[in-house]
């Protein structure tokens, strides 16, 4: 007898990406109360798709998708607050133009909407990320838990992100040991809901992510070492942003050194 759910292997897992985005989305703006530009929800998305299409044609690409850039879109209304709406109409056009002009042998060579925050916060003191916004709740920590285990189940990223958190955590841990501090600050800082949406959603993103896995959890390394340099030694605010940002650039030279087929979106097969 087949496994109930074993048919969904086939879907791309954008799909269940983009369900789980919508729903912590809807989530935020009903039980968070998300101060959120009510243009936002609507400028985002259409921008970032109408984005995609113009690529598309101008590149005579085969086939449209706007999977990839209604993700980027959702992610950029999780994360992204400002009261601008030219920002808001900026904003996906950077994210999107970035996996056409920054690509290194067919990948992205940045996170699209990483890219697109990293360059509003610098050209701009207009925008803002609010990381505190999710809070620090257990039971909320382990909803993102369970559904970005599923999303990333379903992209074969599991390894990545289990890295990171693994090396974050001891990052943390470590630095209250030294500090003397109780152990109940690292493990707040670990139920953050904004630690658990980058790691899930954004470091794991297969097309910007080295493609073996020994790559990858050097990767992960290389990013809670940076993230945790920015926030702890230069006291700077998003910190895993940065981080992400930077060491997407040594992306090309690790799949050089430790080299894999690159990863491409499953498609779903007809019976």
């Amino acid at each position: 007898m087949k496994p109930l759910f074993a048919h969904l292997h086939y879907y791309d897992p954008r799909v269940y990406q983009i369900s789980i985005l919508s729903t912590l989305l809807i989530y935020g703006l009903f039980f968070l109360d998300f101060d959120v530009n009510p243009w936002a929800i609507i400028l985002i998305p259409s921008t970032a798709i109408l984005t995609q299409y113009a690529y598309h044609r101008y590149l005579s690409l085969p086939i449209f998708d706007a999977k990839s850039p209604l993700i980027s879109a959702l992610s950029l209304c999780l994360l992204l607050r400002t009261n601008s709406i030219t920002l808001l109409l900026l904003a996906p056009i950077i994210t999107i133009s970035s996996k056409f002009l920054f690509r290194w042998r067919e990948k992205h060579l940045f996170n699209p909407t990483n890219f697109g925050l990293v360059t509003l916060l610098l050209l701009t003191e207009q925008i803002w990320v609010s990381p505190g916004q999710w809070g620090n709740g257990t039971l909320l920590a382990l909803l993102f838990a369970g559904l970005g285990s599923w999303v990333i189940y379903q992209a074969n990223r599991a390894d990545i992100t289990l890295a990171f958190l693994i090396f974050y955590a001891i990052i943390l841990f470590g630095r209250a040991s030294w500090l003397g501090d109780p152990l109940t600050i690292p493990l707040h800082q670990l139920q953050s809901g904004a630690l658990l949406l980058f790691a899930f959603f954004m470091l794991s993103d297969p097309k910007t992510t080295p493609d073996s896995r020994a790559g990858r959890l050097l990767f992960a390394l290389l990013v809670a070492l940076g993230a945790a340099f920015v926030q702890f030694w230069l006291y700077r605010t998003n910190g895993l942003l940065w981080s992400l940002a930077f060491f997407s650039l040594l992306t090309p030279i690790i799949d050089r050194l430790l080299p894999n087929q690159p990863y491409q979106w499953p498609i779903h097969k007809e019976k």
